[in-house]
């Protein structure tokens, strides 16, 4: 499996602004969410993960970023944007790399499993969209010019109260690159994601 990727440093179909049907059940979600604990608990007592499939639905193969908050804080978030193993497994890893890798927070300790919360972000396919297509809170961006690449998730820009352009300006900076790359050149690619966690 690749290396998991941190959205800050990068990350078909068209997307509708209809609502759309969770694709998870809501069991399938409490096994997935539940698996990312276990995976931080057992790197953290150097035992082993039973990595058997859950299900069949889980076993499709998706990009998936999981976001760690510990005390309500953000500790942790790494991911794939593209599909390169079983959902189940893409979690599991994700979350340990997010518990133990992400250079912006101190490895997760055991005193700080008490107020783990975890959030799991399932994404779609990528698919190329232009600027005033982007909707707040559905879409999430991936903004790449030659080597430099950022991404964003869906709901980073509802978390800090953007506005659209705000949205394509800070995802280009995300990349390294200046604020308005976006219309002087940038490749633009938008995703969805189906985003849950333990404080639904």
């Amino acid at each position: 499996m690749s290396q998991p990727q941190n959205p800050q440093a990068i990350l078909s179909t068209p997307s509708s602004s209809a609502p759309q049907p969770p694709a998870y059940s809501t069991e399938e979600r409490v096994l997935l969410l539940r698996l990312a604990h276990q995976s931080i608990e057992a790197a953290l007592d150097n035992g082993t993960l039973d990595l058997r499939s859950p299900s069949t639905r889980l076993e499709e193969e998706r990009g998936a970023f999981t976001t760690l908050y510990v005390d309500g804080q953000l500790h942790g978030c790494v991911g794939y944007v593209f599909a390169v193993a079983p959902l189940y497994r893409t979690i599991a890893e994700t979350a340990r790399a997010a518990a133990f890798d992400d250079p912006r927070f101190p490895a997760l300790s055991k005193q700080d499993l008490a107020t783990l919360k975890v959030n799991i972000s399932v994404l779609s396919p990528l698919f190329s969209i232009k600027p005033e297509e982007v909707e707040i809170g559905r879409h999430g961006l991936l903004i790449s010019f030659g080597s430099r690449k950022g991404l964003l998730l869906p709901q980073v820009p509802v978390e800090h109260g953007w506005d659209r352009i705000t949205f394509l300006q800070q995802t280009c900076q995300k990349a390294g690159l200046p604020p308005d790359a976006w219309h002087e050149g940038a490749n633009l690619q938008a995703f969805t994601a189906e985003v849950f966690g333990e404080d639904e």
